[in-house]
């Protein structure tokens, strides 16, 4: 697929309006040579998301579902041409298959309530193995596991604020709380992943109320990595 002929027509200009506002504030903080490969993650998980959301039958969003599984264990060259969230996804160089599992676990929360604690756990396994992927996809094979750990703590926060069933929060907010609480440091490539993490953890313990300081909390994780 060659490069988008104007300045329009690129696919960060149609994916970024999509994200919320902690993903757009995350991704300030990714380097140019990072940034479209950042954005796909991210974007790839919103439409998962959107899946779920407007799908009135799990039957429905499985459906939907495995034609991104099938797509995503495809080589880029045999992609369609005109998504523009495919067209970010060529950015990986061949490491998305790494985001099969991000699709598996959206699809683990297609089950009945209360889901199990093991669809929970695929969830956070499936984000933090995108996160790992995004390392690979962006030369830093050597933070693939601190990334990882950053997917699962991001993930197990968003979680926890965000699951209807009690039940399931009361799962997720223990296995939150059960990760290490050592600081884990990235280096300016993935810096966009700490700051998700760190927003998603402040919003977890202002029990999902959001902060006035998020704007303030955004740039010191995105300028001094902590």
């Amino acid at each position: 697929m060659s490069e988008p002929s104007s300045p329009e027509s690129r696919p960060e200009d149609l994916l970024l309006p999509a994200l919320p506002q902690t993903m757009r504030l995350a991704l300030a903080y990714a380097p140019p040579s990072a940034r479209l490969q950042t954005l796909a993650l991210l974007a790839l998980d919103q439409r998962l998301a959107g899946l779920l959301r407007h799908s009135r039958e799990p039957m429905m969003a499985q459906i939907r579902l495995a034609w991104w599984r099938e797509t995503l264990e495809r080589d880029a060259a045999e992609w369609p041409e005109g998504e523009p969230l495919l067209a970010a996804l060529r950015s990986w160089n061949g490491g998305h298959r790494a985001l099969v599992a991000l699709v598996d676990g959206w699809e683990a929360l297609t089950g009945e309530a209360p889901l199990a604690p093991e669809a929970l756990e695929e969830m956070v396994d499936g984000r933090a193995a995108a996160f790992a992927g995004l390392a690979a996809a962006l030369g830093r094979e050597a933070e693939a596991e601190a990334a990882r750990a950053l997917g699962r703590r991001w993930a197990l926060a968003d979680l926890a604020t965000k699951l209807n069933h009690p039940g399931e929060s009361v799962v997720v907010r223990r296995l939150a709380q059960a990760e290490q609480a050592r600081p884990v440091r990235v280096s300016r490539a993935l810096r966009a992943l700490a700051v998700l993490e760190g927003l998603a953890r402040d919003n977890l313990a202002s029990g999902g109320q959001g902060s006035a300081r998020t704007v303030l909390k955004a740039m010191r994780i995105g300028l001094l990595g902590r």
